[in-house]
């Protein structure tokens, strides 16, 4: 099944057809063999009323509803202008900018497309102009897109939430607790913050360190075009432009993390402070809001779609006893939970380069991480690793997401050499923090821990 499932990924179907189509397809192909019961598509209604029913799923439209908005209002834009007119005179200040704008987009948006792209169209042409060399000024707007991984409140982290809470209750049922404990979206989101700023400082730090080393390939603003400048004035739109989206997402992360609020609610509370933030801007007006409803549609939409269609795969994958035969797999395997966990990562990585992380999300999570969780990895803990791995594999050469996203909209003189090599040392420095993750699993524990006292 996943051979065929590769081979008409490969061949350009889409991803929900492959997915239920290829399914079903050995469903009734093993009817006929003897080898599989149509008793068990019985199941499929119920599943898939349990995706539509589920509370913590209305959180990705309206997240994704709130990223867009920010997005089509130019809130971004106008903070990345005056933030790299605040840093003018650090060595590096532009590209610092992009990564620190680049990590609100993350935080607000959470898909990786919509923020390389739009970081990409944005960022890229001044950082030319202003004379960056090509390799820094690609890999930098590749690295910060890919953050909408792993900062919070992101998308993949609602749907990794959801789908390891159900695996780790399974993981206890096959373990006989028949009082399970919880994990909940807000949990990652919490495991995620800490390991997100670490990211985050690692890239800023990279790139001011690069500065100083090579200042030619990040130089500092033109000395003949700083005058005429008002500090004062320019401090004050940052503060302006800075407050209101990040003002947001912290009430929005903040309500989840306390308690306040569920991710849904707080999800809503971020959709309708976007728009009140867009209208007051004066840039939300009835093409724009059309704009952002269609946006919105079509991508919900697609992660449904592919959730359905992963639904009927897993169901399909399990009648044929896969799930027990990676099991078995698993518990033979030398290195016990450690070589299992290590060869997980790297298939997550290598489907990294064919699936998007709703794919892998809903197809491969639900049937590996069962597994896992009862050798005693931590949900928590295990959910992070997925997340920076696919972050790391979406970022990878020749076949990373990001690196396509961002040929898309660069200019035809960049050269595709050009983007990979400048995506290495990032590449570098998120294995650098999945070690440091391995080593001190605290600094993904500890806020979850604290919070729940």
């Amino acid at each position: 099944m996943f051979a065929a499932i590769f081979i008409a990924l490969t061949a350009g179907y889409p991803v929900a057809l492959t997915l239920s189509g290829t399914a079903l397809l050995f469903a009734f192909g093993g009817e006929l063999a003897g080898v599989f019961t149509l008793n068990d598509l019985g199941f499929l209604p119920g599943r898939l009323f349990g995706i539509l029913s589920n509370q913590t799923l209305i959180a990705i439209p309206l997240f994704i509803f709130m990223g867009v908005t920010l997005e089509k209002t130019r809130i971004a834009e106008a903070l990345l202008e005056n933030m790299s007119l605040l840093l003018r005179n650090l060595k590096g200040g532009l590209a610092v900018a992009v990564i620190v704008v680049g990590t609100l987009m993350a935080a607000s948006t959470g898909i990786v497309g919509a923020t390389v792209v739009t970081m990409g169209l944005m960022s890229l042409p001044t950082m030319l102009k202003q004379g960056y060399e090509p390799s820094v000024a690609t890999g930098t707007i590749c690295a910060t897109g890919t953050l909408g991984q792993i900062i919070p409140p992101s998308i993949a982290l609602v749907l990794l939430g959801d789908v390891l809470s159900s695996a780790y209750q399974q993981a206890q049922l096959s373990m006989n607790i028949f009082n399970p404990k919880t994990v909940s979206v807000g949990d990652l989101f919490a495991g995620a913050l800490i390991p997100g700023l670490i990211l985050v400082a690692l890239y800023a730090t990279y790139v001011i360190v690069r500065a100083h080393i090579r200042p030619e390939e990040l130089p500092g603003l033109d000395p003949s075009k700083q005058e005429g400048f008002d500090h004062t004035l320019v401090f004050r739109q940052l503060l302006s432009g800075l407050f209101a989206p990040l003002f947001l997402i912290l009430s929005v992360l903040g309500s989840i993390l306390t308690g306040i609020a569920t991710p849904t609610e707080a999800s809503g509370v971020g959709a309708l402070g976007a728009s009140l933030l867009g209208v007051l801007r004066g840039q939300l007006n009835r093409n724009t809001l059309s704009e952002v409803c269609l946006s919105t549609l079509k991508t919900t939409s697609m992660v449904f779609f592919i959730l359905i269609g992963a639904s009927v795969f897993s169901l399909v994958f399990r009648g044929y006893g896969g799930d027990d035969l990676i099991q078995g797999l698993f518990s033979d395997m030398p290195g016990g939970k450690w070589g299992a966990m290590l060869v997980v990562m790297g298939i997550v990585f290598l489907l990294g380069f064919i699936l998007d992380f709703i794919e892998i999300t809903f197809v491969v999570v639900p049937i590996v991480g069962p597994i896992l969780l009862a050798m005693g990895i931590d949900p928590v803990w295990l959910g992070i690793m997925l997340a920076v791995n696919l972050q790391t594999s979406f970022l990878t050469p020749p076949f990373g997401f990001a690196l396509f996203y961002l040929r898309g909209v660069a200019p035809p003189s960049i050269s595709t050499t050009a983007i990979y090599q400048g995506v290495v040392p990032f590449i570098g420095l998120q294995l650098l923090l999945m070690l440091m993750l391995v080593i001190w699993p605290e600094l993904v524990s500890w806020l979850p821990d604290l919070m729940k006292g």
